[in-house]
């Protein structure tokens, strides 16, 4: 697969991912607000620790945008070009809700300090600097940098492959959002 095609395909995955997450906002106040008989997260907590999450990301995300499109003036981008293997299936696994036991930091739970309004634009902005990065690594840059990521055990994965974590975790909330929902609507019934 060309590298032209996987940036098209994250890119793809982040507008329709964070598209779908925008709808939820736009859903019953109720809804948003109940929360399950597990007690895991309301939606609205979901919505506010998508935007957390996508803030420390975006931090590594940022940072490894400078420094790939830095390392291009001491690798060889053809040659890691010809080499470069983008973990689709590891990183698809990240989209799936209960898929593998996921302990996050603190820091990325959700605290009820913003409005609803405040984390809908947080989460436009976030998804603009996500393509923002994607456009800037436009020739194939983002696999000259490679970063640590325990989560699921996915280990060094270039900027691309944080991108993609990006959109994939967003995923893996939508699937716990409908979860509430299909849970009210039978509790309702």
């Amino acid at each position: 697969m060309s590298i032209q095609t996987i940036i098209t395909d994250i890119k793809t995955s982040l507008v329709e991912t964070f598209s779908t997450i925008d709808t939820w906002f736009d859903k019953s106040e109720d809804l948003r607000n109940y929360r399950p008989t597990n007690s895991g997260w309301t939606i609205n907590e979901i919505l506010e620790h998508i935007a957390l999450t996508n803030h420390f990301l975006l931090i590594l995300i940022d940072k490894g945008t400078n420094k790939a499109l830095q390392n291009v003036h001491h690798l060889d981008l053809h040659t890691e070009l010809q080499k470069h293997v983008f973990h689709w299936d590891k990183l698809t696994e990240v989209g799936l809700h209960e898929s593998f036991a996921w302990i996050r930091p603190e820091h990325m739970e959700p605290t009820g300090n913003k409005s609803l309004e405040e984390v809908r634009s947080q989460l436009k902005q976030q998804v603009n600097r996500c393509i923002e990065n994607l456009d800037r690594m436009k020739n194939g840059e983002g696999v000259l940098y490679k970063t640590t990521m325990t989560v699921n055990n996915l280990g060094k994965i270039d900027v691309y492959e944080y991108i993609f974590f990006l959109a994939q975790h967003g995923q893996r909330h939508i699937m716990q959002m409908k979860k509430n929902e299909a849970e009210l609507k039978s509790v309702l019934t």
